[in-house]
């Protein structure tokens, strides 16, 4: 057999990146952007810019690691000691169900809107669970990658357009003086959008699994190279995609002295609204789809990740190192995580009594107090002996690596400080 191109290779390792994107843009995007363009403008550009770059080489090292090993960081994270596995394991149980219901509660929202029907939180967002099930039963990775290349072509085509056109109005209104101005921005919401932009940093495992279940369904290992260009492009289209949406908030609902609501089907309109607003009534079907689509994929990717790295960590800690697995392949502890986790996220629903913006601040913040720990393993994974000394990070990317664990955990232990006052 010829050997491949550095072309061919990569489109055969093309799909973990947009899959880790889609992962991404969700709620991070959607609506954590958009409430900090909506309350101060660009105020908070230096925020979502400053997480992007922080938390870079965490999210980077999960591709890097899988293409230089042939491992998942559920096998490096064994190999720091079990000590490191259970601790990836317990932050996973203890933010999984919370982040599930956060993602897939908006997307019931949208869902009920767009049919029509009155339908009660639980019923909806157990529609969403189960079309969800469906797509991973039936067409499992292959499914999975390629609806999410359609989706994320729609919505980074119409999101990036609608920022553009209404970036001049946007940039005329802001007048507030970097960082924050006369802007009162609390804490707690700074930290709540950092937390999860542009996502939570245990997606990263995610990502080394993705990019493991894309070598068997391509035939092919992808070596460093390729899976780090790929994960590059869905890394900068996120950082694009997220400033996008932090201008729409900013030129409409900023620039107009507007809010948005904390009731989740309000502030589910108001989000579709910011199109309308600037391309005109025809507009908001359109792009009411494009939102609930681009949510579904969200929620399409989380109910995946979740319990692929479940199922793959518990194996880990069953099995030990000599047996590690040569293909990511769903199993019976897959299925198993998956209908938990879809189960209690229903129970939720029906018992739901808070907002839905209350309950993303809740996860991002827990995700942000526990980033620097889950970026310490990361860290740590991919520097290991085992690791080639070519396939390691570079001075300036480990730098750039304690520079990030070192905010992140002054931050938050600042913040449990002033939650204890």
């Amino acid at each position: 057999m010829a050997e491949l191109t550095p072309g061919a290779r990569f489109w055969k390792a093309f799909g973990p990146g947009l899959l880790w994107a889609a992962a991404a843009i969700g709620v991070s995007h959607l609506v954590q952007s958009t409430r900090a363009g909506a309350d101060g403008g660009f105020t908070l550009l230096w925020v979502v810019l400053l997480a992007l770059l922080l938390k870079y080489p965490f999210f980077e090292y999960g591709p890097r690691y899988a293409g230089a090993t042939g491992e998942s960081l559920v096998e490096g994270y064994l190999r720091l000691g079990r000590w490191a596995l259970w601790l990836y394991v317990l932050i996973t149980l203890a933010t999984a169900l919370i982040v599930q219901v956060a993602v897939v509660l908006f997307t019931a929202f949208l869902f009920s809107h767009v049919l029509g029907v009155g339908w009660s939180p639980a019923v909806s967002g157990a529609a969403v669970l189960a079309l969800c099930a469906l797509v991973l039963a039936v067409g499992k990775f292959r499914a999975l990658d390629r609806v999410i290349k359609v989706v994320l072509l729609f919505l980074a085509v119409s999101t990036l357009v609608a920022a553009t056109l209404i970036l001049p109005e946007a940039a005329a209104t802001e007048t507030t003086p970097w960082p924050l101005g006369d802007v009162v921005v609390p804490l707690a919401f700074i930290l709540a959008l950092a937390g999860w932009m542009p996502s939570a940093i245990d997606i990263s495992v995610w990502s080394s699994l993705w990019t493991l279940a894309r070598n068997r369904m391509s035939g092919e290992r992808a070596g460093v190279r390729e899976a780090l260009l790929d994960f590059r492009i869905g890394y900068v289209g996120t950082g694009f995609i997220a400033c996008a949406f932090l201008a729409l908030g900013a030129g409409v609902m900023h620039a107009t002295g507007e809010s948005f609501s904390p009731e989740g089907t309000v502030f589910s309109l108001q989000l579709v609204d910011l199109y309308a607003a600037t391309f005109g009534p025809w507009a908001r079907p359109v792009m009411l789809v494009a939102v609930l689509t681009t949510m579904f994929s969200t929620s399409l990717t989380v109910m995946d990740g979740f319990p692929r790295a479940l199922a793959r960590s518990f194996g880990a800690l069953r099995r030990g190192l000599d047996d590690i697995p040569t293909e990511e392949v769903a199993g019976k502890g897959y299925w198993i995580s998956l209908a938990v986790l879809a189960i209690l996220t229903v129970i939720v629903f029906a018992r739901f009594v808070g907002t839905l913006t209350a309950m993303v601040d809740f996860a991002t913040i827990v995700s942000f107090i526990t980033a620097p720990l889950l970026g310490y393993l990361n860290l740590r994974a991919v520097t290991a002996p085992h690791v080639a000394p070519r396939h390691r990070p570079g001075r300036l990317l480990r730098a750039l690596s304690w520079l990030g664990l070192v905010l992140m955990a002054g931050t938050a232990l600042f913040y449990l400080v002033t939650l204890i006052r």
